[in-house]
């Protein structure tokens, strides 16, 4: 399973990095999958809520705006997606 993981900034993407699970999803996990490709992009991890695990699950993707970051993200939205 792959996570495309997408940074945007007026709608062009600006930078992207394809995250590779060697195991199967699970949400309980989300967070450590969320910190390694925030890692790699070399960006501030953002506060996980409910809300964003249950968009993830619903629609397999999800989206992080700058208010979601405690640091400054100097871009404008950060896009997770499932791309199997």
């Amino acid at each position: 399973m792959r996570l495309w993981a997408k940074l945007m900034t007026d709608g062009k993407m600006q930078k992207q990095y394809v995250y590779e699970l060697r195991e199967k999803l699970t949400y309980s996990h989300f967070f450590d999958y969320l910190t390694e490709i925030c890692q790699e992009l070399d960006v501030p991890t953002p506060v996980l809520t409910k809300t964003h695990v249950f968009n993830f699950a619903k629609f397999n993707r999800v989206k992080f705006l700058p208010r979601d970051f405690v640091e400054s993200l100097g871009y404008d939205q950060l896009f997770i997606e499932n791309i199997f």
